[in-house]
C-alpha cells in the first residue's frame, strides 16, 4: 500500500471509530462503548472499496453486505440489504449477503437481534453506508474523466458519463475509490427517487430455504463431529446429587460422558444424535429439589393474588387528577381480574450449538440472536480472549426471544472442551419445552370509572410480575465492558448491576404497554407488585406487550359496553391526541366491514402500539355448541412508518397473528411440584392449517421513518378474539388461553 493509501486508510478508520463509537442507545437506555476500539475491517485486500465493515465492493464485481442482524424468518436479510442497495444504486438481488462476525462496528452497543429494532437501528447507518460508497465511486469516475461529480449519474452498478456514451462499472472503479475518504455526511436519495425501498423486493433467502441449501444450526456438519444430548434434572431449579451413567457409557456409539457445571445435567457424547439420545435415556439421576418443589402454577397464581390483596406495591405511576376522588364521583364503576399463563417459545428448530475447542482457540456455530454474548460466554468458560473465539451465526429456525439466551451455548462449549473434535449439542423437543425460559404468568386487577355521560374518568391497573434484570444484565455487561477488566471483575459488575436493576427498575419489561396508556382518561394509575417464585422467565415475542395488550384492550372493551357505545368508536373518541391511532381505527372499520350496531354480530376489535408500530385488528369468530372458538377471519391494519418491503411487513403481521392466536387459544405451561407437565406438541398445541383464519393485512402509507414489525402484530390478536367472543356469546373471557368452559 502506498503512503497516500496508508494515510487515507488511517483517516477512514479514525472516522469510523468516531461515527460508530462513543455512545449507543438500545432498549430505551444509554450504554457506553469504548474509544479504545481497534479498527475493524472485513475487506481482504487494499483494492476493495469498504466505506465501513458493512459493505465491500471488489474489483471482480462482488457486492458483499455483512448482515449484522440475524435472519430468523423476519426478513432482515432482504430488508437491510435493500437499504444499502437503494443508496448504492444496485439491485438488491446482486448482493452476496453474509452473516457478519462479531465486530465493534456491529455492536450498538451489543450485536443482538431483538426488540423489533433491526430496521429502526439500521435505517440511517445502512443508507449512509450505501450513499458513502456511491459518493466515493462517483468521485473516482469524475477524477478519471476530469469532470464534476455532479454531472454523473448511476444505474445498477454503473456510472454514466453525461453524454451517455461512456460508462464505467463500480467494479472497475473499486480499487481507485478505495483510496478515497468516505464523506462525513453523504447525500441521501429523495424518497421520490426510491427504486426498491417501499417496493416488493423478492426475499433474498427464499431460494436457499426452498432448495434446502440454507444452513441452520441443526444443519452444521463438520469433519469428525460428535453429537451430544443432555440428561437433565426433571425439576426446574433442581441440582443433581448423584448419577448412574454406567450403562450409558457402554452403549454403542457413545464416546464420552460429561458432567455439566452447576448441576445442569449429564451430556452424553456419541457418534450421532440417536445414539446419544438413547444413552441419555438410560441415565439414573438423583437431585435436590429446586425452589418450585412444592409448587404448581395454581399455587403460584394464588400467591400472586395474595400479594395483590396485600397491596405489596413495588412500583407505581399515574397521571391526571386524584384517583380516589375520580372513582368517588363515578356514576359507574367496573372491576375485573385478568390472568395470563406461563408460555414457552417452541420454535420449530430446538436449541442447538456446535463448538470446536482447541488449546488457544474456539469456534462456535450457532443459531443465536446475540452472537457477541455467545462469544463472551465462550471466552468466560475457556479463559480465552475475544480474538481467540469466533462465532459463526447460522440461519435461525425461529427465535421469538428464546435465542437471545445463552444456556445452549454454554452447554456446547462446556462439553466440547473435553474433546479434540467438534461437538454439536442438541436439545430435544422435550428439553425445549420443559427446560428453557418461559413467558411469565401474570395477574392483573383492573378498575375503571365512567361518569353519567359514559365518559371514562378513572383507570387503575394493578399487576404482579417477576423481574428479569438480574438474569439478563450480567452477560450483557460482561460483553459490553472492556476486555482490559478481568473476567471476574466484569461478571462481578454485571451481577451487581443486575441486582441494582431490579432494585431501581423492578419488573420493568412487564410494564411495557401498560404504563403509557394511550386513551384520554383524566385520572390513571398503574401499580406493580414484583414477585419471583423461582421460575426461569425471560423475553417472549413482544415481551410485556403480549399480556398487557390482552388486559388493556379487553378492559377498554368492557368500559365501551358499560357506556353503551360501539367498541371501535369508543376507542376512537378517546384518542384525540393520537391521530395515527385514529386513522388505523378508521381504516380498520372500513376494511373489516365493521358492524357498528352494538351487541349485533361476532366481531371484536383491539388496537395497540408497540415497538413504534400501531396495529389494529378485527377478529370474526363463531362459537359452536361444544363451546369451541373458531376464528374465521382477522383484518389487520398497521402503521409502521415507511414499509421498506411491504410484502415482508405483511408476512410479519400474518406470522405474528398466527403465533399470537396459537397462544390465545391453546398456549399454557403447567407446573406440578416443580416440573413442567407438557412435553411436546401433542400437549403443547400449535395452530393447525385447518384452523388458521383468513388474514387480510393493510399497510397504511407513511412518510415517517420505519419502525418495528416483527412483534407488534402478536399482542393484538388475543384481545380481538376475546372481545369477539363476548360480542357473539355475552361471555367475557378474562384468562388465557381462551376457553368458555373454564371462565364465567
Amino acid at each position: 500500500m502506498s503512503a497516500a493509501a496508508n494515510k487515507s486508510a488511517s483517516r477512514r478508520f479514525s472516522r469510523r471509530r468516531l461515527l460508530l463509537g462513543t455512545v449507543a442507545v438500545a432498549g430505551g437506555g444509554i450504554a457506553l462503548t469504548w474509544l479504545t476500539r481497534v479498527p475493524d475491517s472485513l475487506r481482504d485486500s487494499t483494492d476493495v472499496l469498504e466505506p465501513n465493515a458493512f459493505l465491500q465492493i471488489t474489483p471482480d464485481g462482488q457486492f458483499i453486505f455483512q448482515l449484522d442482524r440475524v435472519e430468523m424468518g423476519q426478513g432482515t436479510m432482504t430488508g437491510l440489504t435493500t437499504l444499502v442497495a437503494e443508496e448504492l444504486d444496485v439491485d438488491p438481488a446482486r448482493f452476496d449477503v453474509r452473516f457478519a462476525p462479531v465486530l465493534p462496528t456491529f455492536q450498538r452497543p451489543i450485536q443482538m437481534t431483538g426488540q423489533s429494532r433491526s430496521m429502526i437501528d439500521s435505517w440511517d447507518v445502512l443508507r449512509k453506508t450505501g450513499a458513502a460508497a456511491r459518493h466515493m465511486l462517483l468521485e473516482e469516475a469524475a477524477g478519471r474523466w476530469g469532470i464534476s461529480k455532479a454531472e454523473l449519474r448511476t444505474t445498477d452498478g454503473v456510472v454514466l458519463h453525461p453524454d451517455n456514451k461512456q460508462t464505467v462499472t463500480y467494479a472497475e472503479l473499486a480499487a481507485g475509490a478505495a483510496l478515497r475518504t468516505p464523506p462525513w455526511s453523504p447525500q441521501l436519495k429523495d424518497p421520490a427517487d426510491y427504486l426498491w425501498i417501499g417496493k416488493h423486493v423478492p426475499r433474498l433467502d427464499a431460494h436457499d430455504k426452498v432448495t434446502g441449501a440454507a444452513i441452520f444450526g441443526m444443519d452444521v456438519q463438520l469433519e469428525n463431529m460428535l453429537t451430544a444430548v443432555v440428561a437433565r434434572c426433571p425439576e426446574i431449579g433442581g441440582e443433581l446429587t448423584n448419577v448412574d451413567a454406567v450403562k450409558a457409557a457402554s452403549m454403542p456409539g457413545v464416546r464420552g460422558i460429561v458432567e455439566l457445571p452447576h448441576g445442569r445435567g449429564i451430556a452424553v457424547v456419541a457418534d450421532n444424535f440417536w445414539s446419544a439420545k438413547q444413552a441419555a435415556g438410560t441415565i439414573t439421576l438423583g437431585w435436590n429439589g429446586g425452589p418450585l418443589k412444592a409448587s404448581t402454577d395454581k399455587t403460584i397464581l394464588a400467591e400472586q393474588r395474595r400479594l395483590l390483596d396485600a397491596g405489596a406495591i413495588a412500583y407505581e405511576t399515574g397521571s391526571g387528577g386524584n384517583l380516589l376522588d375520580a372513582f368517588s364521583a363515578a356514576a359507574t364503576e367496573l372491576e375485573a381480574e385478568y390472568t395470563t399463563p406461563y408460555l414457552v417459545h417452541a420454535p420449530m428448530e430446538p436449541m442447538n450449538a456446535t463448538a470446536y475447542v482447541s488449546e488457544d482457540h474456539c469456534q462456535v456455530w450457532a443459531p443465536t440472536q446475540a452472537p457477541d454474548i455467545a462469544r463472551q460466554v465462550a471466552c468466560d468458560i475457556l479463559g480465552l480472549t475475544r480474538d481467540q473465539v469466533q462465532v459463526h451465526t447460522t440461519y435461525l429456525g425461529g427465535g421469538f426471544g428464546r435465542r437471545v439466551m445463552w444456556d445452549f451455548i454454554e452447554e456446547a462449549v462446556w462439553t466440547a472442551r473435553e474433546f479434540d473434535v467438534p461437538v454439536k449439542l442438541v436439545w430435544t423437543r422435550e428439553d425445549d419445552i420443559q427446560h428453557g425460559y418461559f413467558r411469565q404468568q401474570t395477574v392483573h386487577r383492573m378498575r375503571g370509572g365512567l361518569d353519567q355521560d359514559g365518559v371514562t374518568t378513572a383507570w387503575e391497573h394493578k399487576q404482579v410480575a417477576a423481574p428479569t434484570g438480574e438474569l439478563l444484565t450480567p452477560p450483557t455487561m460482561s460483553t459490553i465492558l472492556p476486555e482490559s477488566l478481568s473476567t471476574e471483575s466484569r461478571q462481578g459488575i454485571g451481577r451487581w448491576l443486575g441486582k441494582k436493576t431490579v432494585d431501581w427498575m423492578g419488573a420493568f419489561q412487564a410494564r411495557e404497554g401498560a404504563v403509557d396508556l394511550l386513551y384520554d382518561i383524566p385520572s390513571t394509575r398503574f401499580a406493580q407488585v414484583a414477585y419471583d417464585p423461582g421460575m426461569p422467565v425471560s423475553i417472549w415475542r413482544s415481551v410485556g406487550n403480549s399480556y398487557n395488550a390482552f388486559v388493556v384492550e379487553s378492559f377498554i372493551d368492557e368500559l365501551a359496553y358499560a357506556a353503551d357505545e360501539d367498541p371501535l368508536w369508543f376507542r376512537y373518541g378517546r384518542l384525540q391526541q393520537h391521530p395515527r391511532h385514529q386513522t388505523v381505527l378508521e381504516q380498520l372499520g372500513q376494511f373489516s366491514g365493521w358492524r357498528s350496531a352494538i351487541n349485533q354480530g361476532s366481531q371484536g376489535v383491539a388496537l395497540f402500539e408497540s415497538f413504534g408500530s400501531v396495529v389494529g385488528q378485527v377478529a370474526d369468530v363463531s362459537v359452536d355448541d361444544a363451546g369451541v372458538i373458531n376464528v374465521h377471519k382477522v383484518t389487520c391494519v398497521v402503521d409502521c412508518g415507511i414499509a421498506v418491503n411491504p410484502d415482508i411487513v405483511k408476512q410479519q403481521m400474518e406470522s405474528a397473528i398466527i403465533f399470537g392466536l396459537t397462544a390465545a387459544l391453546y398456549g399454557e405451561i403447567n407446573i406440578d411440584r416443580g416440573k413442567v407437565t407438557q412435553s411436546n406438541f401433542h400437549d403443547y398445541r400449535m395452530l393447525k392449517m385447518a384452523d388458521a383464519p383468513v388474514i387480510d393485512v393493510h399497510i397504511l402509507p407513511s412518510e415517517l421513518d420505519p419502525v418495528g414489525v416483527g412483534e407488534p402484530g402478536t399482542p393484538v390478536i388475543a384481545p380481538a378474539v376475546a372481545n369477539a367472543v363476548y360480542a357473539a356469546t355475552g361471555q367475557r373471557l378474562r384468562s388465557l388461553p381462551l376457553s368458555l368452559s373454564d371462565q364465567a
